[in-house]
């Protein structure tokens, strides 16, 4: 009898300030390559390593609620917009675990530059004991073809942990790492407040619902 696949949920975090088709994007190509049964967006409260959001708390998280509305394996979750203090991922996928049980694989999300700061994140170590890691690269990406690119922390910790294939992801709970080669449109949302804070149009950049919402409730244009 085979085995059955196993549940993946993947764990998308941001400040979302706001989200964008970059976001989106990937996080549609990840559901699909590697059938995520989920993809959970997790707006951060209070960051620790970037310069605090622009928009509230409330409108970040109700940008993403109109943002994939129409998608039903994107989930939004509020956990660190709630909890107080500084926002650790650490403490979400802690959460995540305990909630969905041992049956579940987790996967945290993140990009190429994001992975090589790794070694600066709250208890770093210990996201190896819970999840798998999720590198959303473009194909060809240094990081794939010259692993001593990586900063001297992450050389040994992350020696043993390459995965080459879903088969390797599928094989262990956690504490793998997986580049996925994905089409990473250059958008960003630094680009997009610059743009709408000089009366530019920002149109095609992100969905149109997020952009109604942007427009109504007067974000980004220094008038909020």
């Amino acid at each position: 009898m085979s085995k059955p696949s196993p549940h993946f949920v993947g764990i998308f975090g941001g400040t979302f300030d706001p989200i964008h088709y970059g976001h989106l994007r990937i996080a549609e190509e990840l559901v699909e390559t590697i059938n995520l049964h989920e993809m959970r967006f997790i707006p951060a409260g209070v960051p620790r390593l970037r310069p605090p959001p622009i928009a509230s708390s409330r409108h970040r998280t109700s940008m993403v609620e109109v943002a994939i509305r129409n998608n039903a394996r994107f989930v939004l979750d509020e956990r660190e917009i709630h909890r107080p203090g500084t926002s650790y991922s650490i403490d979400s996928i802690r959460e995540l675990r305990q909630e969905k049980g041992e049956s579940v694989t987790l996967c945290l999300i993140m990009g190429a530059d994001a992975f090589m700061k790794l070694a600066n994140w709250h208890e770093w170590h210990d996201l190896f004991g819970l999840c798998h890691i999720i590198i959303a690269a473009r194909p060809g990406h240094e990081l794939a073809t010259r692993p001593d690119s990586l900063p001297q922390a992450l050389r040994g910790e992350t020696a043993q942990r390459w995965a080459h294939s879903l088969a390797d992801l599928e094989s262990a709970p956690c504490g793998l790492i997986y580049i996925a080669p994905t089409i990473l449109l250059d958008v960003s949302a630094t680009v997009i407040r610059t743009l709408i804070s000089n009366n530019r149009s920002v149109r095609y950049l992100l969905p149109d619902a997020v952009l109604d919402y942007i427009e109504t409730n007067h974000l980004y244009s220094g008038e909020e």
